[in-house]
């Protein structure tokens, strides 16, 4: 059922005036549950000023282990909501999906989270788990010709981070004390432990997905709104409108 939750106080962070904003966590392959929250952000937007400026964004890991991706990936090329600036940043899992596309060394790593549930979406025929060079080039070969081209332009054109007045969004965060167009690809799509446990002002409110938690961890430099939707069935939202924080849920 969707629903509130965990509704913060207001912050001094805020959006750009006129401004009402959807972030949303790691979908994860759950195309049934991203259409049950697009249809809560569909109805909470009409409760918008007529001349608010709604803006839609995806935090990244749309791919792997949930079984509908390529479901996933096609909803999102659809414009699924009209009038919304639509906002694609990249994930790990989509950099590691498109790395095995390429031929990258990534594959068995991309397998053992989740990358053989997003080829099963392709309807690329598995029939046992690949263990030598030669079967992983031929899956490769197999997932190339079955990946339609549109989707691997949508995940090429994934932004890696993205700013609205005192917010920036990441897909997992950002190295401390690193300034934000110095950051590295590698830290937006990956950190961790380093960003997780840093007290530092960022200069702006990180918000990102990518470590999995119970429910919406809000710190005073990060908001982390990944609450694991593939395995608990809760995909998150941070609605976000002046200095108001509120959620909307799966």
């Amino acid at each position: 059922m969707l629903g509130w939750f965990n509704k913060s106080r207001p912050s001094v962070a805020r959006v750009p005036d006129g401004t009402r904003l959807y972030a949303v966590g790691d979908i994860h392959g759950r195309d049934d549950l991203l259409d049950q929250l697009l249809q809560a952000i569909g109805r909470d937007a009409q409760s918008a000023r007529d001349d608010a400026r709604r803006v839609l964004l995806f935090l990244g890991d749309y791919v792997d282990r949930g079984l509908g991706s390529r479901q996933v990936i096609e909803r999102l090329l659809r414009r699924p909501l009209e009038e919304f600036e639509t906002i694609h940043l990249l994930g790990n899992h989509e950099e590691a999906f498109l790395g095995f596309l390429a031929g990258t060394p990534i594959a068995f790593d991309w397998f053992k989270y989740g990358g053989l549930e997003t080829l099963y979406s392709y309807d690329v025929p598995i029939p046992r788990r690949p263990s030598g060079p030669s079967e992983m080039e031929a899956l490769r070969r197999q997932a190339v010709e079955a990946v339609p081209a549109a989707h691997v332009a949508f995940l090429q054109d994934c932004k890696l981070w993205h700013v609205e007045g005192d917010y920036a969004f990441a897909h997992a965060g950002v190295r401390p004390g690193v300034p934000l167009e110095r950051q590295q690809a590698d830290d937006l799509l990956w950190i961790r432990d380093a960003f997780l446990s840093s007290r530092a002002n960022h200069g702006k409110v990180i918000v990102h997905g990518h470590t999995i938690c119970e429910r919406p961890e809000i710190r005073p430099n990060r908001i982390n709104i990944d609450t694991g939707a593939y395995a608990s069935g809760r995909l998150t939202c941070l609605v976000l409108e002046g200095v108001e924080r509120r959620f909307l849920h799966t």
